[in-house]
């Protein structure tokens, strides 16, 4: 029998894990974009003066943070950053990235490429309809796109047949 019919269902035939530095990388971008994101939160639930950012100008996180931008369904938008990052961190676990199971890494870049597709929005948000940015939510957005490039570069390898 081939490689591949001995092999379990989902499973990737002679893979072997990213750079330990690339998947560390992974637990730092999502462990810093989940501590900003609680930040972001717990100055949404408290006052945006909390918030250490400019309040003039183009760059006004309070402008953006109590902007009706900042909540989508009702929802502020930290708290989807939260919820975001809960998930992304668990997938970037160095023992998730040694499992051969092509599902978690499907599951890793559909998590991330969501998440880069709501910064794209939110990006958006914050340039034509709110006409400010937020420092912090900036640095949440760059985690974000870091995060993808990084499961991109990493990850692609254990999707291939």
């Amino acid at each position: 029998m081939t490689a591949l019919a001995d092999a379990e269902v989902g499973t990737v035939p002679d893979w072997s894990p990213p750079r330990p530095s690339l998947v560390w990388l992974t637990v730092a971008l999502s462990a810093a974009g989940l501590g900003v994101s609680g930040y972001l939160t717990a100055a949404h639930y408290t006052s945006p003066s909390l918030l250490v950012c400019s309040a003039s100008g183009a760059i006004d996180c309070a402008k953006v943070t109590t902007s009706s931008a900042s909540r989508l369904f009702g929802i502020p938008v930290a708290v989807l950053g939260l919820v975001w990052f809960v998930p992304m961190l668990g997938l970037s676990l160095p023992a998730v990235w040694r499992s051969p199971d092509s599902r978690v890494a499907v599951a890793r870049l559909a998590w991330v490429t969501a998440g880069i597709g709501f910064v794209v929005y939110l990006i958006y948000a914050e340039l034509f309809v709110v006409g400010a940015i937020c420092l912090w939510c900036s640095t949440v957005h760059l985690a974000v796109f870091l995060l993808f490039v990084a499961v991109l570069s990493a990850g692609l390898p254990q999707l291939r047949r």
